[in-house]
This record gives structure tokens, sequence and C-alpha cells, in this order.
């Protein structure tokens, strides 16, 4: 983020309030959120929190220029094609999503880091390694050297992805997870919390445990 701007969110949660930090540390600052949910009114003091796309288009007709204004998805998890959707939503609008990353986190020079990413606070993102768009990179997580990232993926808090890991489309890494080196991570997975992954993850399946196996099949 090389200068302050002033954001938009969509998200009204806790992924706001973590967003808002990174941005105020780069002297930017979130002056609307918006949100499907229409039993939220309140997440950041001052912010009004407007619902639904409608809203947003209605919003953003009433500007006279985006160009000084940014956008973010705040919304983490197992959402990633949820947070995919919602960024062309935000595009379509004349809203860029620019990357945002916390003054803490660590980031190679040589690493490539796609538009609307979330690298935060004591986050690692090593040598070479590629970072699809809408991939969340949270708090403490390291994503090591030449790792490969697809779009609209989670890596939580505190969890380590190894050298030369592939991580296809729309995972989540959870909390404290480890995934050990050349491995691939299959589009749509889920690693459980605490998981220690020994062997490539298919698609679309939930992984947990120490070595991680595959308890249910999901989405």
């Amino acid at each position: 983020m090389p200068e302050p701007r002033t954001f938009v969110l969509w998200g009204a949660s806790g992924h706001a309030r973590v967003l808002a930090d990174a941005i105020g540390l780069h002297g930017g600052r979130v002056t609307v959120l918006f949100d499907n949910d229409t039993s939220v009114l309140q997440c950041l003091p001052g912010v009004p929190v407007l619902h639904g796309e409608q809203a947003l288009r209605a919003w953003a007709a009433r500007q006279t220029s985006l160009r000084t204004m940014a956008a973010g998805v705040a919304i983490g998890g197992a959402r990633g094609a949820d947070r995919i959707a919602i960024a062309a939503l935000m595009r379509s609008v004349g809203l860029a999503l620019p990357v945002i990353a916390h003054p803490t986190a660590s980031i190679s020079s040589t690493a490539r880091i796609a538009d609307g990413c979330h690298v935060l606070a004591n986050a690692v993102v090593a040598a070479d390694a590629d970072l699809g768009e809408m991939t969340i990179v949270n708090n403490g997580a390291v994503v090591d050297h030449e790792c490969r990232l697809g779009r609209g993926v989670h890596v939580a808090p505190g969890s380590t992805l190894c050298g030369c890991v592939q991580v296809e489309d729309e995972v989540l890494i959870g909390a404290g997870a480890v995934v050990l080196p050349r491995l691939r991570i299959g589009r749509g997975a889920v690693v459980g919390a605490g998981s220690v992954v020994t062997r490539d993850v298919p698609d679309r399946v939930v992984v947990q445990g120490v070595p991680a196996t595959q308890r249910s099949l999901t989405r």
C-alpha cells in the first residue's frame, strides 16, 4: 500500500477490524462498510454500514470520483469464492483492490502478490512465493519459499506452508496447521486447525489431525 488512501470494505465483522488497523498504520482510513447481513449495524466506530449490492451501486453513483479510493474484501475463512465474487462486484463500480499489508509483515522482494491480497501482522511471505488474488496470509502465518497459492486462499493465523507447496483456489489452511514441503492442497480443501499435512490433499475434502487424514467431503 504505497500511500494513504480512503478505503471501502465489504464485510463488517472481525476481519474488517483487522484490515482497518493495518490501513490506519499506513495513514489510510476506512470510511464506509458494506455487508449482506442486515442485522450488522456497527463494526468500526463512526463508520456507517450499508447493506447489499444495490446499496454499493447507489453509493458509488453518488461519488464524484473513485480514483482516490480503494477497496478491500473483509471476509475470511473458507469463503474464497465469495471473496472473489465480491471483488468482481467492487471492481465493476470502479474501485481498485490493492494489496493490504501490515507494516510488521515480512514480504520478500521476489514474492509475487496479486491484487486484493492481505498480508497481516507478523506474517512472512518468503522468496519467490506467488499469491493469487484475494488470498489472505493472516497474523503470524508463514508462506515459505516458492509456494504457489491460487485465488481466494486463506492461510489462517500461526499456520505454516513449508517450501514449494502448491495450494489451489479457495483453500482454507486452519490456524496453527503445518503443510510439509512440496505437497499439493487441492481446490476447495480445508486443512483443520493444528493439523500436520504429510501427503497431497485431494480437491474439496477436509483433512485433520497429526498426521492429517481425510475426515469428510465438503462443499
